[in-house]
C-alpha cells in the first residue's frame, strides 16, 4: 500500500516540478521577443482495476503546448510588413521636404532674388553695382540647385545602400528559416512539438516581413514555405533563396530593383508593383517614384529658368554692343536609355525644343518610349498619359513636351523601349557661363517711341526683339484711327492694310530672322502714331532687362504656374506626399500595433497570472512532499510490525 502511495507522490512531485519549471521558464521569458507562453498538459495515470474498484495511480505530463493563434501570428506579420513599409517612406519623404527649405534661405527666395535683383539694372542700365549684384545673384541661384541636388544624390546613395544592406539582412533571414524548418521537422518526427523552435522560427518570419511581405503554406512535415512578390518561393523546406539589389533594364542608376536567385538559378527581376509591403517596398517606392519625381520638378525649373533667360539674353544687346551671350551654362540632355531586352539597334536623342521654344512646355516627368512595329508611343512616367509621335523616323525628328526627340536610325524592331530622363542632371551641374557684368545684354536693339502730337493714352506696355538681335529691320511707323467704337492701325511695311487694334495685344514683326513685337496699352486718337525702330543708343536702353523682368510673370510650368511660383509648387507636391505617407504610416502603425496586441492577449506572459499558476503548482509539489513522508512513515511502520 505504502509502495503506491509512494509511486503517487512521486508522480505528483514530478509532474508539479514540471509544471512549476514552465511557469519559470514563462516568467524568465516574459520580454523576450516573438516567445509564446507555455502551458504543461497534465493527465491522470489509468487506475488498476481491483475487487473493491479502480485504484487511481497518480498524475503525469502528457505534453507542455504553447498559447498560439495561427491567424493572428500571420495577421501580425502582415500588418507589421505594411507599417514597415509605411514608415521607411514617411521617413525618408522627411528628409526630402528637409532639402527643399522654405523663407530666405530657400531655393524660391534665391531665384525671386535674382530676377528682382534686374530691376535696380533697369533704372540704371550702365551702373556697375548693379550689374555685379545679378551676377552674384545669379552665381548663387545656380549654386542653391547644385545643392539641392547634390543632397537629393546623397539621400538617393543613402536609400540605395539601406535597401543593399536590408537584402543581404533578409536573405541571412530566410536562410535561418530554411534551417528551423528542418530543425523543427526533425523534431516533430519524434511525437512531440518543439515549442521554442516553432517560436523562434514565427519570429524570423516576422522579422523577414519587416523587409519584404510574404505569404506562408504550411507543409506536412511540419514546415512552412514562404512566397513574396506574386507567388515567388523563397523558402521551400529547408532551401531558400537569396535577394540583392541591380538597377532596371536600362541601366538607370536613378531606380533600383529587386532581385533573387533560387537554387543557384540565375537573378530574375522581382516586380516592384507585386512585393505589397515590408521596409524594402517602401524604400523602392521612394527611390523610383517619390525621389524621381522631386529631382524632376528640381530638375524641370533649373532647365527651365535657365532655357528662358538663355532665351531673353540672346534678344539684348551687352555693354559691348554684341548680341547676348548665354547666361547660365546647361548640361547636355542624356540620350535615351535602350532597354537590355530591345532587339534593334535605334538610339534616340533628346534636346531642348527651339523653334517654337519649349521652355513653357517642360512636364515634370520621365517618359517611356515604345515602338509597336508600327507607331512610338510615348508614355509619362508620372501619371501615365500616353501620346502616339506621329511619323517619328530619322528624317523626322518630333516634339514632346518641350523636348525634341531626333532618331539615329530606323533599325528599332517591335517592342523595344527607351527610356527617357531629361531633367535628373540639369539641377546638379547648372551653372553661369560668364562672370563679368559687361556681358549682361540689358538693353533692347528695338526701341518704341510716340508720336509727339499724339492726343490719346497710347502707352507702350513691353517691347522685345525676336531674333537677329544686330540686324534689325527698318523703322516701321503705326498710325492709329479711332471710329468712336473700335480703333484701327495701318503699318507703314504694309502700306494701306487696316488692322484692328486691340489695348493688350501684342503686335508682332517678324520677317527673315528678324523681327520684334511690341504691346501698347491705353486708348489712340485717330492720327496717331508709334514708331518701332532700331535702337541707336543701346548703352543707356534697359529694355531688355526690364523684358527680364516681366518673366517673373511667365506662366512657366504646367500651363499654370508663373516663374516665381515654380518652387513654391515644387514644395507644395513634396508636402503632399508628406501628409499622405504621415496618415498612411499612422493607419498602419496602429492596425499593427492593435493586432500586435490581440496576439499578445493570447500568447504573451502576464506576470500576474504566471505568479497565481506558481503558487498553485508549489502548493501541490509541497503536497506530494508530504504525500510521499506519510508513505515513507507507513512503511517504516509496517517493518516495526513485523520486526515484533
Amino acid at each position: 500500500m505504502s509502495g503506491g502511495i509512494m509511486n503517487v507522490g512521486v508522480g505528483a512531485l514530478k509532474a508539479n516540478q514540471i509544471a512549476l519549471q514552465t511557469v519559470g521558464n514563462n516568467i524568465a521569458n516574459v520580454n523576450t521577443p516573438g516567445y509564446s507562453r507555455q502551458s504543461a498538459v497534465l493527465q491522470t495515470v489509468l487506475g488498476q482495476a481491483t475487487g473493491g474498484g479502480y485504484i487511481g495511480k497518480g498524475v503525469d505530463v502528457q505534453t507542455i503546448v504553447r498559447s498560439y493563434d495561427n491567424f493572428l501570428t500571420k495577421q501580425s506579420a502582415l500588418a507589421n510588413s505594411n507599417a514597415s513599409a509605411d514608415s521607411a517612406k514617411y521617413d525618408y519623404l522627411n528628409r526630402l521636404q528637409e532639402i527643399f527649405q522654405t523663407g530666405e534661405n530657400g531655393l524660391g527666395a534665391t531665384v525671386g532674388s535674382f530676377f528682382n535683383s534686374f530691376a535696380d539694372v533697369a533704372l540704371a542700365p550702365t551702373d556697375a553695382t548693379a550689374r555685379t549684384v545679378v551676377m552674384t545673384k545669379a552665381a548663387q541661384m545656380t549654386q542653391q540647385f547644385n545643392f539641392n541636388a547634390s543632397s537629393l544624390n546623397d539621400l538617393k546613395l543613402g536609400v540605395v545602400d539601406q535597401l543593399s544592406n536590408n537584402a543581404g539582412t533578409v536573405s541571412e533571414l530566410f536562410s535561418q528559416i530554411a534551417s528551423a524548418n528542418e530543425q523543427i521537422a526533425s523534431a516533430l518526427s519524434g511525437g512531440q512539438i518543439p515549442n521554442d523552435l516553432l517560436d523562434m522560427r514565427d519570429q524570423l518570419i516576422y522579422k523577414a516581413n519587416q523587409y519584404v511581405q510574404t505569404s506562408q503554406v504550411a507543409s506536412d512535415n511540419g514546415g512552412i514555405n514562404l512566397f513574396i512578390s506574386n507567388s515567388q518561393p523563397v523558402v521551400l523546406g529547408s532551401a531558400y533563396a537569396t535577394l540583392d539589389v541591380d538597377y532596371d533594364e536600362y541601366n538607370n542608376t536613378n531606380k533600383s530593383k529587386l532581385t533573387y536567385s533560387f537554387g543557384g538559378s540565375d537573378a530574375s527581376e522581382l516586380n516592384e508593383i507585386y512585393l505589397g509591403g515590408g521596409e524594402m517596398y517602401g524604400l523602392l517606392k521612394f527611390q523610383n517614384n517619390d525621389l524621381i519625381d522631386a529631382t524632376n520638378l528640381l530638375g524641370r525649373m533649373a532647365l527651365a529658368i535657365s532655357t528662358k533667360m538663355n532665351e531673353q539674353q540672346a534678344l539684348g544687346v551687352d555693354l559691348n554692343g554684341d548680341a547676348g551671350e548665354d547666361i547660365f551654362s546647361l548640361p547636355t540632355i542624356p540620350d535615351a536609355l535602350a532597354s537590355s531586352n530591345n532587339q534593334g539597334t535605334a538610339d534616340i536623342a533628346v534636346t531642348v525644343q527651339t523653334s517654337p521654344s519649349g521652355a513653357t512646355s517642360f512636364k515634370a516627368t520621365d517618359y517611356v518610349i515604345e515602338y509597336n512595329g508600327t507607331n512610338w508611343i510615348a508614355t509619362r512616367t508620372v501619371d501615365g498619359t500616353t501620346a502616339t509621335l506621329t511619323s517619328f523616323s530619322t528624317t523626322n525628328p518630333v516634339n514632346l513636351d518641350g523636348l525634341t526627340l531626333t532618331m539615329s536610325s530606323n533599325s528599332a524592331q517591335s517592342g523595344d523601349t527607351f527610356y527617357i530622363h531629361p531633367f535628373a542632371a540639369i539641377a546638379s551641374s547648372v551653372s553661369t557661363a560668364f562672370s563679368s557684368p559687361q556681358g549682361l545684354a540689358m538693353a533692347s536693339p528695338v526701341a518704341a517711341s510716340s508720336g509727339l502730337s499724339n492726343t490719346g493714352t497710347l502707352a507702350l506696355d513691353s517691347l522685345s526683339a525676336l531674333s537677329d538681335v544686330l540686324n534689325q529691320p527698318s523703322a516701321v511707323t503705326l498710325t492709329f484711327t479711332n471710329s468712336g467704337s473700335s480703333y484701327t492701325y495701318t503699318r507703314s511695311d504694309t502700306g494701306s492694310t487696316s488692322y484692328t487694334y486691340t489695348p493688350g495685344t501684342a503686335i508682332t514683326y517678324d520677317s527673315n530672322s528678324t523681327g520684334w513685337t511690341v504691346t501698347l496699352k491705353g486708348i489712340p486718337q485717330t492720327g496717331d502714331t508709334y514708331i518701332i525702330q532700331p535702337n541707336s543708343n543701346t548703352s543707356l536702353d534697359a529694355g531688355n532687362a526690364q523684358a527680364i523682368l516681366d518673366l517673373r510673370d511667365l506662366t512657366l510650368f504646367d500651363g499654370l504656374r508663373p516663374l516665381t511660383d515654380g518652387y513654391a509648387s515644387l514644395v507644395a507636391a513634396v508636402g503632399v506626399k508628406v501628409q499622405s505617407a504621415q496618415s498612411a504610416q499612422q493607419i498602419t502603425t496602429d492596425i499593427a500595433a492593435s493586432i500586435a496586441k490581440q496576439k499578445s492577449n493570447v500568447s504573451g506572459v502576464n506576470l500576474d497570472e504566471e505568479a497565481a499558476r506558481m503558487l498553485q503548482y508549489q502548493q501541490a509539489y509541497q503536497a506530494a512532499g508530504k504525500m510521499m513522508q506519510i508513505a515513507q512513515s507507513i512503511f517504516e511502520t509496517l517493518l516495526q510490525g513485523l520486526g515484533r
